[in-house]
């Protein structure tokens, strides 16, 4: 006969962050279904995000530009690709 597996409590409080990830890296939260509830989450797609690859050399020149400009290095090469597409 199998022997009932042997489940520690909840500790009331963890004092760091490094402590709930040690409890939780070395339990399972299946064996503890009445500590959690369900939760309805809603949620939007504000923005969305492409990757490109580019040449090195580019990439420097873009993040130069864009730490002088001041603006986010999306920003800048959406601005820049924006252009170039519109005078062709």
């Amino acid at each position: 006969m199998r022997k009932p597996k042997q489940i520690d409590p909840i500790p009331d409080e963890f004092t760091t962050y490094e402590e709930a990830a040690e409890f939780w890296d070395t339990h399972d939260t299946t064996d503890y279904p009445d500590a959690f509830s369900t939760v309805e989450v809603k949620s939007e797609l504000r923005q969305r995000h492409y990757e490109v690859e580019i040449d090195l050399d580019v990439m420097k020149k873009l993040r130069a530009r864009a730490k002088r400009k001041r603006v986010s290095l999306g920003n800048l090469a959406s601005d820049l690709l924006r252009q170039q597409l519109s005078t062709k």
